[in-house]
């Protein structure tokens, strides 16, 4: 009897260790990074943005990205929800629930790589996490030396005219840790932390060497190569000059998540072109 029951419990335990969990992803990031590192058919839930990989596309949506619904989350019944900074009301609603909830912040370079390894942790994935990491860093050191001490402008958005509004990224995003691994700075020099939106009379004294546009809905918005670049090239600035103004139009440009490693790629192509002219 005794035996039996021990059996019994031995089993319990093995399948309670064992049994999968139920996790809602909050934002790109977060659903790109657990499904890289291998727990992509755990994810019962996500949002409206989450649209890599192309399975979680089939998965539940929960709402947007700024305010997703508590009662959708709930249904679910998830054992585990993963969230950015921005969504921590939602997280404290869900931990008076008692659902397990972890906050992740994603913003710096370094802040993506403890992002990979917290969630890594959290699923026990953590050799897979550092096998990304090391990836992504080993990817960056192959942007030295290509070009040096150039003023590089990233900018966010489809921009037809330069008159206002033309959103770049600043000092607080791994744009910025890109940009300098690569032994280069931002055009945009501030302190401040926020989202910086400039307009013309700003572009033209920051005076970049090189302009890189986010533009992922080009295709979308009915634009052409020439309808965004255009408008640089009127400007007086070094990047107009020697025509080094480049688009990136992968959605993965916008997404830190272990995909950060194609972003990369497709900068350290634009410094080899930069370079060639």
């Amino acid at each position: 009897m005794k035996l039996l029951l021990l059996l019994f419990l031995s089993f319990s335990l093995s399948f309670s260790l064992h049994a999968a969990e139920r996790i809602i992803t909050l934002s790109p990031a977060v659903n790109e990074i657990v499904y890289a590192l291998g727990s992509g058919d755990d994810v019962v839930g996500n949002t409206l943005f989450c649209l890599y990989p192309k399975a979680s596309q089939s998965v539940t949506k929960v709402g947007g990205y700024s305010a997703p619904s508590l009662e959708s989350i709930v249904a679910l019944r998830p054992t585990l929800v993963i969230l950015q900074k921005h969504n921590y009301k939602l997280a404290k609603q869900l931990k008076k629930l008692h659902i397990t909830t972890h906050i992740i912040k994603i913003d710096s370079l370094q802040s993506v790589t403890k992002a990979i390894t917290n969630i890594g942790r959290i699923l026990n994935h953590h050799d897979k996490a550092q096998n990304i990491i090391q990836e992504i860093n080993n990817e960056l050191l192959t942007l030295k030396n290509i070009v040096a001490n150039k003023k590089i402008l990233i900018v966010i958005g489809h921009n037809t005219s330069l008159k206002k509004r033309i959103f770049v990224t600043g000092k607080n995003l791994y744009f910025e840790d890109i940009i300098k691994a690569s032994g280069n700075s931002n055009a945009y020099q501030s302190t401040r932390t926020s989202q910086p939106i400039l307009n013309q009379e700003n572009i033209i004294a920051s005076n970049p060497d090189i302009v890189i546009l986010l533009a992922h809905s080009k295709t979308e918005y009915g634009l052409s190569d020439n309808d965004l670049i255009n408008p640089w090239l009127q400007l007086p600035i070094n990047a107009a000059k020697t025509k080094n103004i480049f688009i990136v139009e992968k959605e993965y440009a916008g997404i830190p998540s272990d995909r950060l490693i194609y972003f990369i790629e497709d900068f350290k192509g634009i410094l080899n072109d930069a370079k060639t002219q």
